[in-house]
């Protein structure tokens, strides 16, 4: 992820060399490129494979190379406008895809754009790994316990965190513990995916902030009637597609979309959030049965999909506003929200 922010290639065992596209510096060209089946649709290339569907890769040839502004024409939704005709273009067969999905994975991680030039001419040196890497890296099992503290927070003076991390991803997860903890008392439990501009900064284009805060005085509120909670606190911003990658989103429904369709449009998927390390979090605990604060019933079948029985669902919505009244109706009609 480091080199990929650094616009180094990457060197994938059994693929061409790798070239990404958003942070290449270096005046790089190739015959090819390498997006995910989301953006190619976008580009009206989906019709050509058969195996272009959302998380498989598509590799891309236009008439001329790809040079850098041409790569990030294709790469960027940002420049549609800009450059409404691309192409023409023709997707290839692609011998090599897992390794392809691997490159996508990393990128999506690592925040930047999910394109790559294919064999690039004058790329510098190349980060070296396999496919199965990835997988090693995004592993649940290696998380574990870093610390804990007493941290008395403005709905519960009597809180502890605890800090979770594994060996290789700097990204440090947090629980929130309010009330005194008891095995046999399944706690409420809310997953709450890091969003800086909801949480910090009062964004209202998202309901956050205010599901965050009323979390916290829900299970502080149970703690006064004997019970207990967990605010699991991930370092996933945007569902998992990062900063960046999610404030290009913003600028995409400035211009009309909505969140699924800005995603796609992006390359990216709608939903990338990290379930499984959320299970892992509260198996670190010792919390096997929980009650969940959710509207989505994905979440639901995600922990129970990972050995997390959910005794009861709690309803968990709040009054909209004007600026994010079309992204609740988006989770509502697109995504199975269980919201009015």
């Amino acid at each position: 992820m480091d080199a990929l922010r650094h616009g180094w290639p990457l060197a994938i065992e059994g693929a061409p060399l790798l070239q990404p596209v958003e942070t290449a510096f270096s005046e790089v060209s190739g015959e090819t490129m390498l997006i995910s089946a989301t953006r190619a649709a976008t580009l009206k290339l989906a019709n050509q494979r058969e195996a272009a569907v959302p998380r498989h890769p598509v590799l891309l040839r236009a008439a001329e190379l790809f040079d850098l502004p041409a790569a990030l024409a294709v790469a960027d939704p940002a420049l549609d406008m800009r450059n409404p005709l691309k192409g023409p273009f023709k997707a290839l067969p692609l011998e090599w895809e897992k390794q392809a999905k691997a490159a996508l994975e990393l990128a999506r991680i690592a925040g930047i754009l999910p394109a790559f030039i294919v064999d690039p001419e004058g790329s510098s040196e190349a980060a070296c790994l396999t496919a199965s890497d990835v997988g090693a890296f995004s592993d649940p099992m290696r998380l574990g316990i870093a610390t804990r503290a007493r941290l008395p927070v403005a709905a519960a003076q009597g809180a502890h965190i605890v800090a979770f991390r594994s060996p290789d991803d700097t990204r440090e997860h947090l629980a929130l513990i309010i009330g005194r903890e008891n095995s046999a008392t399944p706690p409420l439990v809310r997953l709450h995916s890091e969003c800086v501009t909801g949480d910090i900064l009062g964004s209202l284009k998202c309901d956050c902030g205010p599901q965050l805060d009323a979390a916290l005085q829900a299970m502080a509120t149970e703690e006064k009637g004997g019970g207990w909670g967990i605010l699991l606190y991930m370092r996933q911003e945007g569902r998992g597609i990062g900063m960046v990658n999610k404030l290009r989103a913003y600028r995409l429904q400035d211009q009309g979309f909505d969140t699924v369709d800005a995603n796609t449009r992006l390359g990216l998927p709608d939903e990338a959030r990290d379930f499984p390390t959320a299970a892992r979090m509260l198996g670190l605990l010792g919390v096997k049965d929980i009650r969940l604060m959710t509207n989505n019933p994905a979440k639901v079948a995600a922990f129970e999909a990972e050995g997390v029985k959910v005794s009861e669902r709690l309803a968990h919505s709040l009054p909209d506003n004007p600026h994010n009244a079309r992204y609740l109706a988006t989770k509502r009609d697109r995504a199975g929200h269980l919201l009015p």
